[in-house]
């Protein structure tokens, strides 16, 4: 079997062939920078995680860009509400995102372009959209791409000829144009606004050419994958789409990957609707971050996934129980005799490598990894080490198990001290040195190899939900 994706392009999964199979360029869409980035963000960039690592686990070689939006309506609002420079207002959420991002162990991209590092780049594209006479100047100054000279607009999102009501803009701009399905390419200044040179006068980029510009710099003028949240599809990509092509005369993307909405209540998460939660939150009730990613590969990346406290709850114990069940494996394995069942491993492989192959089916992965963990037909340590193989698509820092099996001396000795007086049948001081042993932290429990010790999960006191 190959990987298969499912490609929004042509609305069917499609066997993936890279255009050098050296290194796949991926481009995936990243955070618009006016505020903390909620879950459901977070759920793409977990999800845009996800096929990287499965890329990489597959055997490919990934060159990721992901783009940092910090010229857009709304940073720009924000700049003027609080009247402070476009870049002190961006900082400290960028900040956030890579605080967020590497809580998540989501792994590092290649390239992180801003677009306020690219204007000059933008400029020169738009250049060449107004030569090809794909591009004019409307009433206002802005500059616009024309519709009408691009046949194929509407063929991601599966519409030709779209038609939008007079006055409607397929971009939500405010800006002037002979056409109300056209989109900006370079805003022209206002007032308050920032603003850079530009022959047609002083002005902006449009938000839609920024990741034309930068995904075609760092990937070149065709890339393989192209991802994002569904809610990208249209207006944004199927803009990049027609500027893009209309520059090069190539084929833009040629897999385009879309994940799905986090839900709230059964609604889509969005701070407008302010029925969003930060990453932050999560850690104020005092769940671990990586419950967030274990939720986002329950579901597959392309099924709506509604949230909610109680599924964090049982994610943050579950990843707890498989880091317990790794740690007890690696006891058992130092102690135990047990052989390999010829043929095993390879099965359990094959399986998980189809359900990667399979567009992503990370449910049926989790189901698999479980499976591998109490497979009492494969010997303790090569359960072990299949668990972290498939870490590596997971990336629930399944190799935690091991740091926290290291038990500290004090408590190693009260556990001999307990082993002792049980085996004795002191049964009362045997209860009493466990009782002493889990107000220091720890639980115990008495396996057919002797004593198996664990850190008891503690969390902070939360609000009740």
């Amino acid at each position: 079997m190959m990987l298969k994706l499912y490609n929004t392009l042509t609305r069917k999964k499609e066997v993936f062939r890279p255009i050098n199979k050296k290194s796949v360029g991926l481009y995936t869409c990243g955070p618009t920078v006016y505020d903390t980035a909620h879950i459901g963000n977070l759920r793409t960039y977990l999800f845009e995680d996800t096929l990287r690592r499965s890329l990489e686990f597959l055997g490919y070689g990934v060159k990721q860009v992901m783009n940092i939006t910090d010229i857009e309506d709304k940073t720009i609002k924000k700049a003027i509400q609080q009247k402070k420079d476009l870049s002190v207002v961006t900082k400290p959420y960028i900040k956030e995102f890579f605080e967020d991002i590497q809580k998540l162990n989501i792994e590092t991209a290649d390239a992180y372009p801003l677009a306020t590092g690219h204007v000059k780049e933008m400029i020169k594209f738009i250049h060449k959209l107004m030569d090809k006479g794909f591009a004019y100047q409307g009433k206002d100054k802005s500059i616009y791409f024309d519709i009408s000279k691009f046949k194929n607009y509407g063929k991601l999102v599966g519409l030709k000829n779209i038609k939008i009501k007079d006055g409607v803009t397929a971009s939500s701009d405010e800006y002037e144009k002979k056409d109300a399905r056209d989109f900006v390419l370079w805003k022209a200044k206002k007032k308050g606004e920032p603003s850079w040179k530009s022959s047609w006068g002083e002005g902006r980029p449009g938000w839609h050419i920024e990741c034309s510009v930068m995904s075609m710099k760092y990937l070149g003028e065709t890339i393989d994958i192209h991802t994002g949240g569904v809610d990208n599809i249209f207006p944004h990509h199927e803009n990049e789409i027609a500027q893009s092509e209309a520059v090069t005369g190539k084929k833009f993307v040629n897999y385009w990957v879309h994940g799905e909405h986090l839900l709230v209540g059964g609604e889509k998460m969005a701070k407008s609707a302010k029925n969003f939660f930060t990453l932050r939150d999560i850690e104020a009730r005092g769940y671990m971050p990586l419950a967030l990613r274990y939720i986002a590969l329950s579901a597959h990346y392309k099924s709506k996934l509604n949230f909610t406290w109680r599924s964090i709850e049982g994610a943050d114990s579950a990843i707890w129980n498989l880091w317990r069940e790794l740690g007890r494996l690696k006891y058992m394995g130092q102690k135990e005799a047990t052989k390999t069942k010829k043929g095993r491993l390879k099965e359990h492989r094959e399986s998980f490598k189809e359900a990667i192959e399979d567009d992503l089916d990370t449910p049926r992965a989790l189901s698999l990894l479980r499976r591998v963990i109490t497979d009492v037909d494969i010997s303790s340590e090569d359960r072990r080490a299949l668990s972290y193989k498939m870490d590596q698509v997971f990336g629930l820092n399944l190799i935690n198990s091991d740091k926290l099996y290291k038990i500290p001396i004090h408590i190693k000795t009260l556990v001999s001290g307990r082993e002792l007086v049980r085996r004795n049948q002191q049964f009362v001081k045997s209860d009493s040195l466990r009782n002493k042993i889990k107000s220091l932290g720890y639980e115990v429990e008495d396996t057919l190899y002797g004593p198996f010790v664990w850190p008891t999960r503690n969390r902070k006191s939360r609000p009740k939900t």
